[in-house]
């Protein structure tokens, strides 16, 4: 995500703000790199019921940009719109779940489908089809389906909470900000880090096909759900099914449901 600002300029501004505690620099870093609010609002509000206002979540999205403007270390090896993406959209995420919009129904059904997800899995030892999940769940593949969709209007965080911690103060933070300076590396954290990644990319490795390419086409290529029906030829929503079909998978394998 560019910027309107050169990055010698840039430059310039991020020394006199974290050498100096210059106010004025820190204003014009966050007009700088507001383009990246805007972006992450956009996103966001594209998984999201009509009513939720695109410029609500760019307010949020704000507060999160302004802490990562004051927390970003410049002497780490990432660079700071991929810090302050992650920042952003734990703002927003977070604000929207204060506001608590999601029905209960809905979050019940999400637990419901990943635990007959994971145990369909064990059974099967593959990703079952939707109509395996209907009669494991009681209902009909057209309910599956609704409530999917339900299911999707409320996963703000989706694939993205696999790669987030906690920090010491409660934030929600990327695993990317977890990673010690190249000067003075904990083997230890590494190490895990390494195996959430390898967990995570099995478990999308095992997904099928046409799952597989929704979650590569909007994380990877970062298209909407829109576009990526444009792609394949069907409905925005039922990329969005796809998606929290998807979503939902990854999430039965990373927190290693049990059963019986």
């Amino acid at each position: 995500m560019e910027t309107n600002v050169k990055s010698i300029e840039l430059r310039e501004l991020w020394r006199r703000y974290k050498a100096d505690g210059d106010p004025r620099a820190r204003e014009r870093l966050v007009v700088a790199y507001s383009p990246l609010v805007k972006y992450v609002a956009g996103r966001t509000a594209a998984g999201l019921p009509p009513h939720v206002e695109e410029a609500d979540l760019v307010s949020y999205g704000l507060v999160g940009l302004i802490s990562a403007i004051e927390r970003f270390d410049l002497g780490r090896e990432i660079k700071f719109e991929t810090y302050a993406i992650t920042r952003i959209k734990g703002a927003i995420i977070d604000e929207l779940r204060s506001m608590d919009w999601v029905p209960r129904s809905v979050r019940a059904r999400a637990r419901e489908i990943e635990r007959a997800n994971a145990k369909l899995e064990h059974r099967l030892q593959r990703a079952p089809t939707d109509q395996e999940m209907a009669a494991e769940l009681n209902v009909s593949v057209s309910e599956l389906h609704d409530s999917l969709l339900a299911i999707s209007h409320s996963s703000m965080a989706a694939l993205d909470e696999l790669w987030s911690v906690s920090d010491s103060s409660g934030d929600q933070v990327s695993l990317m900000d977890t990673l010690e300076d190249p000067a003075a590396p904990d083997p230890a954290k590494v190490l895990d880090v390494g195996d959430l990644k390898d967990r995570i990319a099995d478990s999308i490795a095992r997904l099928p096909e046409r799952e597989k390419l929704v979650i590569a086409l909007y994380y990877y290529e970062n298209l909407t759900l829109r576009e990526i029906g444009e792609v394949l030829g069907v409905t925005e929503s039922r990329i969005s099914q796809l998606h929290t079909k998807a979503v939902l998978r990854l999430r039965s394998r990373m927190t290693g449901d049990s059963f019986d």
